[in-house]
């Protein structure tokens, strides 16, 4: 036993853990991605958009969400299994105590008391006890890298919908603003019909603009409502104070810095908090093999008891008694049951490995396409700002023409649909580099802190040095 105890300390029945090169290759640069010249803060990077109610939004839901709070209860319950699991390294310990007294016609009057302690210790000769604290402890990570990464989720979500919700508030601004010039035109060419200057074609043209207009406030209505409701429920709170935070006043919608800089691929990977719990679950997973091959070595236990009785308290420590006893176990046959559950721990590390390697490859497509994705969005404002400047002088010029008779209303009609057209694209194209800025940042890993506990490595959530 003390040979195997030793051969046991030097060996481990676990699989080693790959690294990551062994697994997955990992590109040295990005491919597509252009890596700009501003860096940002990935703890906090929704503070660069510069929007106060994305900051108040984020800071509720990282308090109040209620997908962090089940995060946080099943952190708790791997803490506990970890503890649990420690446990089983040192001997149990269990008490008893009574009283005893006879009944019937030869009894003895003497009331008998007894008291005694029973122990127990079970040696690790090949460390199934270290293995199974080994995954408990891979477990803990797991857990605390996904609750990370639900708040990587939620933080994104929430600044998304906030920039979502700026966007239909500033469509909704610009459809009642050109309801108003098309209520404009409408009267315009009512009088110009009773003066016998323009048929009523002017008129019912100006009629069916006005009410198509008119048509597509009650839907950005709506979509705005149920965008704020969302919001809400993922601050933890009843509709109705953001919508009318969101109502209250119009803002610019939000425009995210230019050029963002970019880590190595490699260092993406080491601050996702979903590959590293990908990791963690494999590293477990691993642990749980070699508690399984355990099961077909040696196993020993030492237990003892010790106990006395008297009639009396004052005297139970006159006479006691123990015993000790050190037993030795080995599997003969179970039909194959152990090899089975071995075969099943290995089956489902390779189904961890195959999801590490799957994160790994989302996260590195992840920033390849969201980094592409706002440069596009930022080249369409700059073309839609310059359309939407052309559109906006055409339209003053026509409406001019036309009031002076020297268009007829359908150019004035173009015009204004154009000028339309051209802001509401706009305001689409600034809210898509926002998001798009929104998930870059979420897909370099920015968005989560540590959790309290969580036995993960400080050094995962610091702020890369650019």
């Amino acid at each position: 036993m003390l040979l195997a105890a030793v051969v046991a300390g030097c060996t481990s029945l676990a699989p080693a853990m790959p690294d990551i090169a062994s697994v997955q290759s990992v590109p040295e640069r990005w491919v597509l991605a252009e890596p700009g010249r501003t860096a940002i803060p990935l703890g906090t990077y929704w503070t660069m958009l510069g929007d106060p109610l994305v900051d108040q939004f984020v800071a509720r839901a990282r308090s109040e969400n209620l997908d962090l709070a089940q995060g946080a209860a099943r952190l708790r319950l791997a803490r506990a299994g970890l503890r649990q699991a420690r446990a089983d390294r040192v001997p149990t310990i269990t008490a008893s105590g009574g009283a005893r007294r006879d009944v019937g016609d030869l009894a003895q009057d003497d009331v008998v008391f007894s008291a005694g302690a029973d122990a127990s210790w079970e040696a690790d000769l090949f460390g199934r006890i270290d293995a199974s604290i080994g995954a408990a402890r891979g477990d803990l990570a797991a857990a605390g890298y996904s609750l990370a990464d639900v708040e990587r989720a939620i933080v994104a979500t929430v600044a998304a919908q906030t920039v979502n919700a700026r966007t239909l508030a500033a469509q909704l601004a610009i459809a009642r603003e050109t309801l108003a010039v098309q209520d404009d035109n409408l009267q315009i060419a009512r009088w110009r019909n009773q003066a016998g200057l323009v048929s009523s074609l002017d008129v019912e043209q100006a009629r069916t603009q006005r009410a198509q207009t008119a048509a597509s406030i009650p839907q950005l209505e709506s979509s705005l409502a149920a965008t704020a409701n969302a919001i809400s429920t993922l601050i933890g709170e009843p509709p109705g104070a953001v919508y009318r935070a969101l109502e209250g006043g119009t803002r610019a919608i939000p425009a995210p810095p230019a050029g963002v800089a970019l880590e190595a691929p490699a260092d993406t990977l080491r601050r996702r908090p979903d590959v590293a719990g990908a990791e963690a679950r494999l590293a477990a997973d691993l642990q749980r093999v070699g508690v399984a091959r355990t099961q077909l070595l040696p196993l020993a236990r030492l237990s003892g008891s010790i106990g006395t009785s008297a009639v009396s308290p004052g005297d139970l420590l006159d006479l006691v008694t123990g015993n000790i006893f050190a037993g030795i176990s080995q599997l003969i046959f179970d039909g194959g049951r152990a090899r089975s559950q071995i075969g099943g721990a290995r089956a489902n590390a390779d189904g961890s490995l195959a999801v590490w390697r799957q994160a790994i490859l989302t996260a590195l497509e992840e920033v390849e396409s969201a980094s592409v994705d706002l440069d596009a969005s930022a080249e369409q404002v700059a073309e839609l700002t310059e359309a939407s400047e052309g559109a906006q002088n055409a339209a003053i010029l026509a409406r001019s023409q036309y009031q002076a008779g020297l268009i007829d209303f359908q150019r004035l009609l173009v015009s204004e649909s154009q000028l339309l057209s051209a802001r509401t694209a706009l305001a689409n194209a600034q809210g898509a580099r926002a998001v798009a800025f929104i998930t870059l940042a979420r897909a370099m890993g920015g968005g989560w802190q540590v959790p309290d506990g969580a036995g993960i490595e400080q050094s995962a959530a610091k702020e890369p040095t650019q």
